[in-house]
C-alpha cells in the first residue's frame, strides 16, 4: 500500500487531536482510500506543554522549518493558529510544492486570496475544511456537492460560544453576564471572550463561505459585524412572546436592488457583477424554523441552492475531535491527489465573479424588533410613530407589556421591511425624544423568505 508522510505544525488542542484520531482510525482510513497516512514529525512550541492527548517525545521537534523542508514530508498540516507565523509556514510549504492543510479561519479570512494564488502558482493545493464549523463538512459541500448550484442564501449559526450563551439565556431566563462567566468556567468561552461574543470569529467563517459560494474574495472589512453583548434577558423574553428565538446569525444572500439603483445595475446583466449581503448580527428567527432549535455549543448551516433547494448541516463546530475529523478528511483528499498525481479534482477556490461586491448594511432590507424604554405618558407612541412614518417605515405591531412600573416602561415595536439605514436614522431621532429614557434596542428579523 502506498504511503503518504504527514508533517504537522502545532501539537496543542487540535494537533494532538489529529494525532489521536490518526492513531485511532488511521488503519480504517487507509483501508478506505488505499493510502496509508504516516505521521513523520510534529513541530511544537515546547515538549512539555499541556495537551489533551499525549504525543511521544520522539515524534516532536521545536523547529517547524525542519518539518516543512524535510524531503520525506509529503503533506504539511498547519495547526498553530494566528496570522503571522502560520502564513510564513504555509507559504514556505507551498513554495516547495507541498499540499497544505489548515484549520486557520483567521488566516484565510485575512490572507486567503494570497494563499490560494500561491498554491496555484506552485502547482499544489490548499485544503481548509477544518477552518469553518469543525466537524460539519460545509466546505466540501459547497465546493463539490453543490458545484452545479448557485447559492442564493446561506444562514449560519457558526459560533458555539455565542449559541451556548443565547440558548441558556432563553431556556433559563439568565442574564448575559452570568452565563458568560459560567461559559468561561466550563471552557466554552475564553478568559478574554471578545473574539467570540463580538462576532469576529463568526465573521472569519462567514467571509470564507461567502467567498467560496460567490466566486470573489470577500474582504473582511466589508462584512458588517455585530456581537451579542447588548442582548438582554428582556429582549429574549419579549422575542419569545412574539414567536421568535434570538441567534447570532451569519447571513449570505444574493442582493436584489430596487428602484433607481436597480435600473443602473440590472440584476439580469452578467457584466453588472454579483452583489451580496454578508453580515453577522443577532437575529430574531421564527420558533418554527429549524435553526431556532439549534442549542448550546452546536453549529448549523442552512443553505439554499437554485437547483437543490433547502439543505441543512448540523454538528459540533469546534473542539479537538470535531476539528480533527475535518483535518482527516482533508488528509484523505491530499493523499488521493498525491496517489493519482492530480493537483486537485475540484479547485479549492475559483475567482470567477470578477465584479462581485458586498453591499453596505445600510442597503439591507429586513423587518425589525425594536425595544424602547419610555416614560409612560400619553402621546409617547404617537411621537415615535410620527418619526417612523416620516421615514416611510411601517409598524406591524406594538406591545406595551403590563406589570412594568417605574421611571420608564418597555415599548416593543415590530417594523415592516425597511432599509437598515433608514431604520438606524429614525432610531437616532427617536433616541433624542424627551420621553425616551435610554438608547433604543434594534434587532433584525429573518423570515427566510
Amino acid at each position: 500500500m502506498q504511503q503518504v508522510n504527514l508533517g504537522m505544525i502545532g501539537g496543542g488542542t487540535v494537533g494532538s487531536g489529529v494525532f489521536h484520531a490518526l492513531q485511532l482510525n488511521g488503519p480504517l482510513m487507509a483501508s478506505r482510500i488505499g493510502v496509508k497516512v504516516s505521521l513523520r514529525k510534529v513541530a511544537v512550541k515546547a515538549f512539555d506543554e499541556s495537551r489533551p492527548y499525549a504525543i511521544p517525545r520522539s515524534a516532536m521537534t521545536t523547529d517547524w522549518q525542519n518539518v516543512v523542508r524535510d524531503p520525506q514530508v509529503d503533506v504539511v498540516a498547519e495547526l498553530v493558529g494566528g496570522t503571522t507565523l502560520a502564513r510564513a509556514i504555509i507559504l514556505a510549504a507551498l513554495e516547495l510544492g507541498k499540499p497544505v492543510i489548515t484549520a486557520n479561519k483567521a488566516l484565510l479570512s485575512a490572507h486567503g486570496e494570497e494563499l490560494f494564488a500561491a498554491a496555484q502558482q506552485h502547482g499544489t493545493n490548499l485544503y481548509y475544511e477544518a477552518s469553518v464549523c469543525g466537524g460539519i463538512p460545509i466546505i466540501k459541500a459547497l465546493r463539490e456537492g453543490f458545484v452545479g448550484n448557485r447559492i442564493t442564501h446561506l444562514y449560519g449559526i457558526v459560533n458555539g460560544t455565542c449559541n451556548y450563551i443565547l440558548s441558556r439565556m432563553k431556556h433559563e431566563g439568565a442574564d448575559f453576564a452570568a452565563v458568560l462567566r459560567d461559559a468561561q468556567v466550563q471552557g466554552y468561552a475564553e478568559a478574554e471572550p471578545s473574539l467570540d461574543i463580538d462576532g469576529h470569529d463568526a465573521l472569519h467563517k462567514i467571509g470564507i463561505l461567502a467567498s467560496l459560494a460567490h466566486g470573489f474574495w470577500v474582504n473582511p472589512k466589508h462584512i458588517y459585524v455585530e456581537g451579542i453583548r447588548a442582548i438582554t434577558r428582556a429582549d429574549i423574553q419579549f422575542a419569545h412572546q412574539l414567536g421568535y428565538t434570538v441567534k447570532l446569525l451569519g447571513i449570505i444572500k444574493k442582493f436584489e436592488r430596487h428602484g433607481p439603483q436597480a435600473r443602473r445595475r440590472p440584476s439580469g446583466n452578467p457584466a453588472a457583477g454579483s452583489h451580496i449581503q454578508v453580515s453577522v448580527y443577532p437575529t430574531l428567527i421564527p420558533n418554527k424554523h429549524v435553526l431556532a432549535g439549534v442549542d448550546h455549543v452546536f453549529n448549523a448551516l442552512f443553505v439554499r441552492g437554485d437547483i437543490v433547494g433547502d439543505t441543512l448541516f448540523y454538528g459540533r463546530g469546534a473542539g479537538k475531535d470535531a476539528t480533527a475529523s475535518a483535518v482527516l478528511s482533508d488528509l484523505a483528499d491530499a493523499a488521493l491527489d498525491l496517489k493519482f498525481g492530480t493537483k486537485h479534482r475540484v479547485p479549492p477556490f475559483v475567482p470567477h465573479e470578477r465584479k462581485g461586491a458586498v453591499v453596505s448594511i445600510d442597503e439591507v432590507v429586513s423587518p425589525y424588533f425594536v425595544r424602547l424604554d419610555v416614560k409612560d405618558v400619553p402621546g409617547t407612541l404617537a411621537k415615535v410613530a410620527t418619526i417612523f412614518g416620516e421615514a416611510k417605515i411601517g409598524i406591524s405591531s406594538v406591545i406595551q407589556p403590563e406589570g412594568h412600573e417605574g421611571a420608564s416602561v418597555p415599548l416593543i415595536l415590530m417594523l415592516h421591511d425597511a432599509p437598515n439605514g433608514a431604520v438606524s436614522s429614525a432610531l437616532k431621532k427617536i433616541a433624542r425624544l424627551p420621553v425616551v429614557k435610554s438608547a433604543p434596542v434594534m434587532i433584525r428579523v429573518e423570515n427566510f423568505g
